[in-house]
C-alpha cells in the first residue's frame, strides 16, 4: 500500500507542477495578448499618418505644380483634364 501512496503523491505533485506551468503559460499568453494589441494600434495610427501624409505630400506636389515651372505645365495639365473629366462624369451621372 505504501507503494501506491508514493505514486499517488508523486502524481499529485506532477498534477501541481503542471497546473503552475499552466497558470504560467495563461499569465504569458495574455501579456503577449496586451503586447499584440499595443502593436497592432501603432501600426494602425503609423498607417494613418502614413495615409495623411501621402495625401499632404500629393496637394504639395500639385500647389508646387500650380505655381508654375516648365516641368510641372505637363502634370498640372494632366491633372486639370483628369478633374475636367470627373466633374463630367458627375454631371452625366446627375443628368441621368
Amino acid at each position: 500500500m505504501s507503494e501506491i501512496a508514493e505514486i499517488i503523491d508523486a502524481l499529485e505533485a506532477r498534477i501541481g507542477k503542471l497546473f503552475t506551468k499552466i497558470e504560467s503559460l495563461e499569465r504569458n499568453a495574455g501579456a503577449v495578448k496586451g503586447e499584440l494589441d499595443t502593436s497592432a494600434a501603432l501600426i494602425k495610427k503609423q498607417s494613418d499618418e502614413i495615409e495623411q501624409l501621402k495625401s499632404e505630400c500629393e496637394s504639395l506636389r500639385m500647389a508646387n505644380s500650380l505655381l508654375g515651372g516648365e516641368e510641372n505645365k505637363r502634370d498640372t495639365k494632366l491633372k486639370i483634364n483628369s478633374l475636367i473629366r470627373e466633374i463630367d462624369y458627375c454631371i452625366a451621372q446627375l443628368s441621368d
